[in-house]
């Protein structure tokens, strides 16, 4: 594969408008990105060189094979799921655009190609954009607590001559709550901070829903709490080595938008089972789908679950479920029901949550016994009840 070793190309912020990026990892060239002649779609085409040696990004939506790409118009106005995955929102894009703003530029002037180009190699997972557009303030800020001070400052409306300094730190995270990406001697972690309508002891909340997750046998990164009060995950984007791991979120492979919650833990347990072929990680989603709803977590959105890619071109290139992350109380969700549904309801009941794993091939008894371990966790976690049967 070609690799690149050389810094990526950059370009200041005031002379962005991006015709093709070239899609690296690790420094190869996996492909390039470009735009169809009515400017309206993304086109993807593979490298030769990454045919022959590298693996599929996106298996349902770019299989490796040598072929040119053409983006639906829908969910993502034209982009690819794995690209979407790469860029900032929620709070990413709130910063983004309060950006944009004191430049005197209109965020939707902005192509897809030309948001690929802002991320360059600053995003989440292995997938870099080049050339790459420089922005915001490469600041070395571990005070937590002034970042978190000028998150709420700049949510609240009060300024916005802070977004700079906060969209470098996020790292181009998604979700909707304000967090920074920091290194310390301990490896490389995602520190997150409150909301404005987040309650003060939303770290501690999240860390004691980590630590009932992991009692449960769930696959939860390494996590800590930062400053006794900021609940901070280990990234698992990030090997122990350093190296950056490539990520995609079960959104971006079945093409499916925040703004329309389809999905349910059927397909979920689905795509475990097809990209990992593994029965034990299969199980571990159907956990996570447990948890979930027991736990009243009902921000199961599709882009809260993640699958990774481990290997390299001569030991075989191998798709796995990443750990879990998000795992804290969300009462409210999609108009008061979780974003992911079970067997088609909001509301199952113990058949619903056995047919969905029998259906997976998780046999019945199985299903039953973890069914009573999550029963048995403390009691003020356990919010969802029904009919045994």
């Amino acid at each position: 594969m070609k690799s690149n070793n050389e810094k990526l190309d950059s370009r200041p912020f005031h002379t962005i408008k991006i015709q093709t990026l070239e899609v690296q990892y690790h420094g190869h060239t996996v492909g390039s990105l470009c735009l169809s002649p009515d400017k309206r779609r993304c086109v993807f085409e593979y490298d030769r060189e990454w045919l022959a040696y590298g693996f599929s990004i996106s298996p349902l939506e770019l299989p490796l094979k040598s072929d040119v790409f053409i983006a639906k118009p829908a969910p993502f106005n034209g982009s690819f799921g794995i690209f979407e995955d790469s860029l900032p929102d929620g709070y990413g894009r709130y910063l983004l655009k309060k950006m944009l703003d004191r430049e005197g530029i209109s965020d939707s002037s902005l192509t897809v190609l030309d948001r690929l180009s802002l991320v360059g190699e600053g995003g989440m997972g292995a997938l870099c954009y080049v050339p790459v557009t420089k922005i915001g303030c490469e600041e070395s800020v571990t005070d937590f607590d002034k970042l978190q001070s000028k998150a709420l400052e700049v949510l609240r409306e009060k300024q916005d001559k802070d977004a700079e300094l906060l969209l470098f730190k996020s790292g181009n995270s998604g979700g909707a709550r304000p967090k920074a990406v920091f290194s310390d001697a301990d490896g490389h972690w995602l520190v997150k901070f409150r909301h404005t309508y987040d309650p003060e002891d939303i770290g501690r909340q999240e860390y004691e829903y980590n630590k009932t997750a992991r009692a449960f046998g769930i696959d939860v990164p390494d996590f800590k709490l930062v400053n006794n009060k900021y609940f901070a995950s280990r990234r698992f984007d990030i090997d122990s080595s350093g190296e950056r791991v490539h990520m995609a979120t079960a959104g971006g492979l079945l093409s499916l938008s925040l703004s329309q919650p389809f999905l349910d833990y059927s397909n979920l347990l689905a795509l475990t089972g097809y990209l990992t072929q593994d029965s034990r990680q299969v199980e571990e989603m159907y956990r996570r789908m447990l948890f979930n709803y027991f736990t009243d977590n009902k921000d199961d959105h599709c882009k809260n679950f993640s699958f990774l890619v481990r290997g390299d071109h001569t030991s075989g290139w191998r798709w796995e479920l990443a750990p879990a992350y998000d795992l804290t109380l969300c009462t409210e969700g999609y108009n008061g029901e979780h974003a992911t549904s079970v067997n088609g309801t909001g509301l199952p009941t113990l058949k619903d949550f056995i047919d969905v794993g029998t259906r997976s091939k998780i046999p019945e008894k199985r299903c039953r016994e973890l069914i009573d371990m999550m029963l048995s966790l403390p009691r003020h976690l356990l919010h969802y009840s029904f009919d045994r049967e």
